[in-house]
C-alpha cells in the first residue's frame, strides 16, 4: 500500500507492484466486461438447479427439469426403434431365403447387418471382414459349411462347435500325430501331398506317400482332391486360401494337433431380425452363393480338418 501512487503520465493510481521500474496501473475492468461475468455466474447457480450438475457419493443432483442424458438417449432409441419397427416387422415376417427378392427388405437388411456386424463381429473377422489366422475371410468364395443365405442364417443362429446347442454346426478333425494314428514321417509325407495339391510344391517321393495316406485318413472328410467337405466343415485343401496357414511348419501343427475352431450361436444373443439382417450382409460381401437344391445326406464322416 506505501507504494501506491499517482502515475504521472496517466493520473490513474498504481497498484504498488514495480519490477525493473515497470508498474501496474489500477484501472478498472469495463463495464461490460463486469456485467458478462455477474451473468455467467448467474447462468451457472440456474443451470445447477434446472440440470443434473452437482456430483454427490452416489449420483449427481437430479435437477427440477429431471433431464438427463441417459433420459434423452432412451428416448431417441425409442423412436428410433418405432421408425424401424415397420421394417423390421416384415423381415420378421419373411424367410431369409426370400428377403433377395424384395429390393427394399433386402436393402435394410444389409445395412442393417452391417451396423450389427461392427458391433458383435468385427473382433475376430475384421472391419473388413477380411478374417485373420483362425478367423475366415467372408469376402471370398471358400465356405466350411455353405455360402448361401439359408446356410450362413443357420451357421449364424446355432454356432460352430457351440456347448449347449444341439443343432450347431459339430464336427472333430483327428489329432493325427499327438494321438499317435500317424509317424512323425507320415505326418510330413501328408503335408507334402497337401502342399502338392495346393500347388505350393512339385509332386515328390515324400507327396507320392502322403497321397497313400491322405486318401486313408483325410479324404473321407476333405475330399479325394482335396475339394473339402461342407457337411463337415472340412475346407478346402486344393486351393490358396488357408485359414491357420499353408506354410509346413502351420500344416505339420495342423495335421499333428489338429484344430478346433468355435464361432457363438448368435440366435441367443441377438434377436432374430439382427441375426436374419447379419445373414444378408455376410452374404452381400462378395462371396455369398445362390441357394443349393437339397442334395443326399453322405455317409457319416469321422473327421474334419480346419484349415
Amino acid at each position: 500500500m506505501a507504494n501506491k501512487r499517482i502515475d504521472d503520465a496517466t493520473g490513474v493510481e498504481t497498484v504498488g507492484h514495480e519490477w525493473d521500474g515497470i508498474e501496474e496501473l489500477n484501472n478498472p475492468l469495463p463495464r461490460w466486461w463486469l456485467w458478462t461475468f455477474y451473468a455467467t455466474i448467474v447462468f451457472a447457480v440456474a443451470y445447477c438447479v434446472v440440470y443434473p450438475a452437482i456430483p454427490g457419493l452416489h449420483k449427481a443432483s437430479a435437477g427440477t427439469f429431471g433431464w438427463s442424458s441417459r433420459g434423452a438417449l432412451a428416448h431417441e432409441m425409442k423412436e428410433a426403434d418405432a421408425a424401424r419397427a415397420g421394417i423390421r416387422a416384415e423381415i420378421a415376417a419373411t424367410p431369409v431365403e426370400q428377403l433377395a427378392g424384395n429390393e427394399k427388405l433386402l436393402r435394410a437388411s444389409i445395412e442393417g447387418g452391417r451396423a450389427a456386424f461392427k458391433v458383435n463381429c468385427v473382433q475376430c473377422h475384421g472391419a473388413g471382414a477380411a478374417g485373420a489366422k483362425g478367423y475366415p475371410n467372408l469376402n471370398d468364395d471358400d465356405w466350411l459349411w455353405g455360402g448361401d443365405i439359408a446356410t450362413i442364417h443357420q451357421t449364424l443362429v446355432h454356432g460352430i462347435r457351440q456347448p449347449g446347442d444341439d443343432a450347431t454346426r459339430m464336427s472333430q478333425m483327428p489329432a493325427f500325430g499327438r494321438d499317435g494314428i500317424l509317424t512323425a514321417a507320415q505326418v510330413q509325407d501328408v503335408v507334402s501331398h497337401v502342399r502338392v495339391i495346393s500347388g505350393q510344391e512339385k509332386p515328390s517321393g515324400s507327396s507320392q506317400r502322403g497321397a497313400a495316406i491322405f486318401a486313408a485318413n483325410c479324404a473321407v472328410c476333405h475330399g479325394a482332391g482335396g475339394e473339402g467337405g461342407r457337411t463337415v466343415g472340412a475346407p478346402r485343401l486344393n486351393d490358396a486360401i488357408w485359414l491357420y496357414g499353408g506354410d509346413r511348419a502351420t500344416l505339420t501343427e495342423t495335421v499333428t494337433n489338429a484344430r478346433y475352431g468355435v464361432m457363438p450361436a448368435w440366435g441367443s444373443r441377438l434377436d432374430p431380425v439382427t441375426v436374419k439382417m447379419l445373414a444378408a450382409y455376410v452374404h452381400s460381401l462378395g462371396g455369398g452363393e445362390k441357394a443349393r437344391a437339397p442334395a443326399a445326406a453322405p455317409a457319416p464322416a469321422a473327421s474334419a480338418a480346419a484349415k
